[in-house]
């Protein structure tokens, strides 16, 4: 089996673990507000990782970076309380087509902050990713289904996961993974304690099992993720992640009664194929700046 099949896997795997993790967000949503649910699920990650925290020690919170790593775990947090909200109050399919816009929002930050060159045709087809949003933002907004709010805390929500991603991108060049993970699921936990306080309520036996299975899928989603990068070529694995829409439509029409609308499957075409775009073109310009390492290093 090749290693783009094997990655296949992986990201299918990821992309099924992932909407099992958002319907059972919008299935507790009525009773468990956003920022409980987000509490519940740094907490089932930070005990998933007690075992590795104990075998490693206190090794595994070393950092150089301190603010860093307290900078992005505000953001992940934040960002993580309003995907939660977004998802609780839209159709699944919709919300997941809007969460793909983190990959727009994060080449503006490559240019902007990390000041990354980002040429015309990543810059036109971040425009477009837009124009996608607008489509599904109007509707929306304009007396389709009445979520324009939640609409808009996807949007900030994927702005606020761009900067995490950028920061674990900082991160990862003198932490290992291991160290990021740890961090991101005790600050996570910690940081979300004010928002579960606040909306607190007990949970039954029942849901406390469906809050932590939440936060089970959610870590092995990211375990899979990886795994279907670390093993499949980035350009093949990439398309694989946009099953989840179609997991999304199937689940939310089945359990939740949910059937997307043409306004919706246009808006949602038009940021899978932009972000779609960003992410192939930029394994191509990688591909050819190491290509030319290698030439210039046989010269």
């Amino acid at each position: 089996m090749s290693g783009n099949t094997r990655g296949a896997l992986w990201m299918l795997g990821a992309s099924l673990t992932f909407t099992i993790m958002t319907s059972l967000i919008k299935l507790l949503g009525d009773d468990y507000p956003a920022p409980l649910q987000a509490f519940y699920r740094q907490a089932s990650m930070l005990l998933i990782l007690v075992p590795f925290i104990l075998r490693r020690g206190v090794s595994v919170f070393y950092t150089t970076r301190p603010l860093m790593v307290l900078s992005r775990s505000v953001m992940t947090v934040s960002g993580l309380t309003l995907t939660f909200y977004a998802f609780q109050k839209m159709p699944l399919a919709e919300a997941n087509a809007l969460s793909f816009t983190r990959s727009l929002w994060v080449t503006i930050l490559a240019a902007v902050v990390m000041r990354e060159y980002v040429g015309p045709l990543r810059i036109g087809a971040v425009t477009v990713g837009f124009v996608g949003v607008l489509v599904m933002l109007g509707h929306s907004m304009g007396g389709g289904n009445s979520v324009g709010l939640p609409a808009l805390a996807m949007l900030a929500a994927s702005f606020l996961l761009a900067f995490s991603v950028a920061g674990m991108k900082i991160l990862t060049q003198d932490h290992s993974p291991m160290v990021v993970m740890v961090w991101a699921a005790f600050l996570g936990a910690v940081l979300a304690i004010p928002g579960a306080v606040l909306t607190w309520r007990w949970p039954t036996w029942p849901d406390l099992a469906l809050l932590s299975l939440m936060g089970v899928f959610g870590t092995i989603n990211q375990a899979l993720f990886i795994r279907g990068l670390q093993v499949g070529d980035a350009a093949a694995m990439a398309p694989i992640d946009y099953t989840r829409l179609v997991f999304a439509a199937l689940v939310g029409f089945v359990f939740f009664n949910e059937l997307p609308d043409a306004w919706t499957i246009v808006g949602a075409a038009i940021i899978v194929a932009s972000t779609l775009f960003i992410t192939l073109w930029e394994h191509h310009v990688s591909k050819r700046a190491a290509a030319a390492q290698v030439a210039q290093g046989t010269e």
